[in-house]
């Protein structure tokens, strides 16, 4: 089993709210889930109306299909309108038994 983790920071450019920045995070994490097929969620910087760091998780039987599904993420973020990425992480684990 591999298990497949990305953290990304995320600057919301247009808010100007907790509200502002939730709607962006939210439509975020849906499209990600539904295009991917990862778990998401908002992991810190809650408070803040400007940052947002996401964590996404993905499992799977290989390393190199998680690791591009991983990388399509960080690609797709990079050129999201709203959401500018300031820095990511990559981390996967294999579990054996």
């Amino acid at each position: 089993m591999v298990l497949g983790g990305l953290k990304v920071r995320l600057r919301v450019r247009e808010s100007r709210s907790l509200k502002d920045k939730r709607q962006v995070v939210q439509s975020i994490k849906e499209r990600l889930r539904n295009q991917f097929h990862v778990s998401a969620s908002e992991v810190d910087a809650l408070d803040s109306w400007q940052m947002a760091v996401l964590g996404f998780a993905l499992v799977g039987n290989e390393h190199s299909s998680i690791r591009h599904t991983l990388e399509q993420i960080v690609s797709s973020l990079r050129v999201h309108p709203k959401a500018e990425m300031i820095d990511h992480r990559i981390e996967i684990e294999t579990w054996d038994d």
